[in-house]
């Protein structure tokens, strides 16, 4: 858990924080949001296997891999223990910034979806007050030792990799204080003054993307057209009565 100076020793420990309540909160309503509305079969959270961000998927089989945790598949993000085109959705919370491979464990996702497979990422934005809380001070304990990855550069990496962004949207615009009377109530304006005035300055970023394969057609139903007669109506030749 976080020891007396704040500093937490793991993400999962600083989630149980202020800070760490105040982002959870935005994160897993947007989670609970986007996920509803996704189908399929096989889902897959990578990280934080503690906190369900999957508990609103429709998919039958839901599974969270971890490096190291007791109720989850142990896996390495770079090297997932799935095969090709497997999973219909990835939920990727706060993995990239932590990892020292970000492009191989998007690779590898991009790998283990199917065709038009949903992959669904929270990550902190460097730009925003929550970064220039990490460059001013020295990072240490998480998240500020994480490498904040800027949302232009992931969606580049997603677009070489054949994804297409199809949502998303930035929260926590409040200082990372580490009182929750400040960030719940003292501060609870800059929300809506963040989304309306300031959007793309939140403290974390959520997106959603569909990987896209070239060349793919959809399959969609034969309709049966009824014969033209039974679509028109009788039109009198000129002359005729």
């Amino acid at each position: 858990m976080a020891d007396c100076n704040g500093i937490a020793d793991s993400l999962s420990d600083w989630l149980h924080t202020a800070q760490g309540r105040y982002v959870l909160t935005r994160e897993q309503a947007y989670f609970d949001h986007t996920l509803s509305q996704i189908f399929g079969f096989n889902a897959l959270q990578i990280g934080l296997p503690q906190q369900d961000f999957l508990r609103n998927s429709r998919m039958s089989h839901h599974f969270f891999g971890a490096p190291t945790a007791p109720a989850a598949v142990r896996m390495q993000a770079e090297e997932l223990p799935f095969a090709c085109t497997s999973l219909d959705l990835v939920v990727l919370p706060h993995v990239l910034e932590f990892s020292d491979q970000p492009h191989q464990v998007l690779r590898e996702i991009s790998r283990v979806l199917i065709a038009e497979g949903h992959l669904v990422i929270s990550g902190f934005n460097p730009y925003s007050l929550w970064g220039l809380h990490r460059k001013l001070r020295r990072p240490q304990g998480y998240p500020w030792c994480g490498n904040f990855i800027a949302l232009t550069r992931l969606k580049d990496w997603l677009s070489l990799l054949g994804f297409e962004v199809v949502g998303g949207r930035f929260a926590a615009y409040a200082p990372p204080v580490q009182t929750s009377h400040w960030l719940e109530q003292r501060f609870a304006f800059m929300e809506a003054a963040g989304d309306r005035w300031w959007a793309i300055s939140g403290g974390v970023y959520m997106l959603h993307a569909i990987k896209r394969v070239p060349g793919m057609h959809l399959i969609k139903p034969v309709w049966h057209e009824a014969p033209r007669s039974r679509l028109l109506p009788t039109v009198n030749k000129i002359g005729e009565p």
